[in-house]
């Protein structure tokens, strides 16, 4: 039953079939919640062309914000691996924690208690309704694995995580991970 391998902390691997769809095309997704009600994750591997100084300018540093998914694009969001830095951070799953306090997390970073390899901003989420993840399941939208890189994934790089995560598959997999991003550019 997909439901029983749907768990917080999983990563949702887009199948090679989505092609075609901007947000989702060659998408990671680390699972924050899951439960009855829907589900909410972060892309983690689509760099936008933005640092968090320049979205938010009194913040001195250069850490790179990361497209999380379609929904509230205007609001900026974050995992860590620091709950002890960052208080009323939410427990995802191994050592990964969702949010906490803003003002704290500002001025951790500022005096350089914060780096890369810690935190992860991103801008909007990917959401789905009530049994919505479960159909796009049904349909092969997505492969379900376990975060075996646990709270290290934050500092891992994006650039060929798609296709790292398509040939750790293996088997019929293999011959997507060489394929253009859009064949019918081919």
């Amino acid at each position: 039953m997909i439901t029983d391998k749907l768990k917080k902390g999983y990563l949702l691997i887009a199948e090679p079939t989505i092609i075609g769809d901007l947000s989702f095309n060659r998408s990671v997704i680390l699972l924050a919640d899951y439960n009855e009600e829907g589900s909410v994750g972060f892309i983690i591997n689509k760099p936008l062309k933005y640092t968090i100084h320049d979205l938010i300018p009194d913040i001195d540093a250069r850490f790179k914000i990361y497209n999380g998914g379609p929904v509230e694009q205007d609001n900026l969001y974050f995992i860590h691996n620091i709950p002890e830095l960052i208080p009323n951070s939410i427990e995802i799953s191994n050592g990964i924690y969702w949010g906490g306090d803003f003002e704290s997390t500002k001025e951790l970073i500022n005096k350089g208690a914060i780096n890369n390899d810690n935190i992860r901003f991103f801008l909007g989420y990917t959401g789905w309704n009530e049994n919505q993840l479960e159909n796009e399941m049904e349909s092969h939208s997505w492969i379900i694995t376990a975060n075996s890189y646990e709270n290290k994934i934050i500092g891992k790089s994006a650039t060929h995580f798609w296709k790292e995560q398509i040939m750790e598959l293996g088997g019929e997999y293999i011959i997507w991970s060489n394929a253009p991003e859009n064949p019918y550019l081919n």
